[in-house]
């Protein structure tokens, strides 16, 4: 019964050095690891909070950068529009003046032309007036027989003729 005793000690033993194994190896090898591993757990943890501070500070800027761009895009926008309304504007003043421009230079041309016409006129009715005061005056100084009236009346047509054509070329 000594042998029995014997391994039920050795037993004893064992089992003595295996509870003093596991609490040597708790407090010497698996606390540590679990500190180490919880430092890593805290630090990954921390730098997944900054990423995410990271990223929502990126989406902000992101939003205002893009009211930004929607902002200039819609001021671009009222700017052409400006500037299309302005230049319709100045083009309408443009061919208004042009309109002006041309009635009156059209309107002078006329002026003109009427005036020439009249002087032109005068001016034929001053030569048959004295073509007329020169007729009558070889009516008067040569006598007045029916074929010499004749011949004075196609005398005046033709010098009356030649002072038209002159005028006119």
């Amino acid at each position: 019964m000594s042998k029995v005793l014997r391994l039920d000690v050795n037993l004893i033993f064992t089992i003595i050095n295996l509870i003093v194994l596991y609490l040597l190896m708790k407090k010497f090898l698996i606390q540590p690891v679990n500190g180490i591993m919880e430092k890593r757990k805290a630090m990954i943890e921390e730098q997944m909070g900054r990423a995410r501070d990271s990223e929502n500070q990126a989406m902000k800027l992101k939003e205002s950068y893009e009211k930004i761009i929607s902002t200039a895009e819609n001021e671009s926008d009222k700017i052409i529009e400006a500037a299309k309304a302005d230049a319709k504007l100045e083009r309408e003043r443009m061919l208004k003046e042009a309109n002006n421009e041309a009635e009156r230079i059209l309107t002078t041309a006329r002026n003109n032309a009427k005036a020439d016409q009249e002087k032109t006129l005068e001016e034929t009715r001053s030569q048959i007036a004295g073509l007329a005061v020169l007729a009558a005056e070889k009516l008067l100084s040569g006598g007045s027989s029916q074929k010499g009236n004749q011949m004075l009346y196609d005398q005046f047509l033709a010098q009356a003729g030649e002072a038209n054509d002159t005028d006119g070329s």
